[in-house]
């Protein structure tokens, strides 16, 4: 992803989560700059869960994503100079310039799409997940979805019928303790993962913050889906340490709370994890770091400089 050959697994995974906080925060500093049009929702301080999830996962494998998206669709492989490109409005991203922060897509890599609504994507992680337990070919499907999405009766719909019909369906909650702006306990009666329980899927709660025990989890869970063991749902408790959107502030959040949250960033965490295994740890950190900031300048560039859409394709795409 950053040019760095010959990375280790752990390497690897510090990578992904390395590029997604860049990635975000060259979002917020073009939102700012009022280079990017809409709404955007950043994933940072949630990085580890696309980055163990997805690595976990084939190239066949299938997967949708949240308006909060950008993360997952980076540990999925997605470019990241047609990404950037996408959120800036320009013909040469994922969606030719037609989708933005919350809609971004790549079928070639199974990525079936960002979405707006709440939990939206859950069906449609379905279907692909029954399209491939008729091929038989082992492949699965995995749904993002936030705390938020557990009250969606689209969301209780699709975990009825991925547990009647023993769907290879792995559904990923990211509690990051927050539905917009208002607290989980506020909204939501019982545990996240009673609503599984109830429905016979098979449920685990997960550290969301940690590289490891999100990557670790997930190669459990992965293999017991492809194996034919029905669909299985993780909660991975997270903080997002930035407001819902860009617009918030999030003053919200009880004083002390963001700091106690930050204590256990993924990054620090995964930079622990290489620091146990590698006795050149802080050179190679070091260098993954200074790849990425040079890699997202070239690929800020790069998008910037890229041309807008037509005005007369304005109907290609009804």
């Amino acid at each position: 992803m950053t040019g760095i050959s010959s990375l280790s697994t752990r390497e690897a995974l510090y990578v992904t989560v390395r590029t997604i906080r860049r990635f975000e925060e060259e979002v917020v500093a073009l939102v700012d700059a009022n280079e990017i049009p809409g709404v955007t929702h950043e994933y940072i301080g949630e990085e580890a869960i696309a980055a163990g999830v997805c690595a976990a996962l084939r190239p066949d494998d299938a997967i949708t994503s949240t308006h909060r998206g950008h993360g997952h669709l980076i540990a999925r492989g997605a470019s990241l100079r047609a990404m950037l490109a996408e959120l800036l409005g320009r013909e040469s991203g994922t969606n030719q310039g037609r989708g933005g922060s919350m809609h971004v897509a790549d079928l070639s890599r199974g990525i079936l799409g960002a979405n707006g609504i709440v939990a939206a994507g859950a069906p449609i992680a379905a279907g692909a997940a029954w399209a491939a337990l008729q091929a038989g070919d082992g492949a699965v499907a995995v749904t993002f979805f936030g705390d938020g999405g557990i009250n969606q009766g689209v969301l209780a719909e699709t975990m009825n019928l991925a547990s009647l019909w023993r769907l290879p369906l792995l559904f990923v909650c990211e509690n990051n303790g927050y539905g917009e702006y208002t607290p989980m306990a506020a909204v939501t009666a019982g545990e996240i993962i009673a609503r599984a329980t109830a429905m016979e899927i098979p449920a685990r709660i997960v550290d969301g913050m940690d590289i490891r025990a999100t990557r670790a989890a997930a190669l459990e869970v992965v293999a017991q889906v492809r194996g034919g063991g029905g669909p299985v749902f993780v909660e991975a408790r997270t903080y997002r340490f930035v407001g819902h959107s860009r617009s918030d502030p999030g003053r919200y959040r009880p004083e002390g709370e963001l700091d106690r949250w930050r204590e256990r960033d993924p990054l620090t965490l995964a930079q622990v994890w290489l620091r146990e295994h590698l006795d050149d740890a802080e050179r190679r950190i070091a260098e993954v770091n200074d790849s990425v900031v040079q890699e997202m300048a070239r690929i800020e560039a790069s998008a910037l400089a890229a041309p807008f859409p037509q005005p007369a394709a304005v109907t290609e795409f009804k």
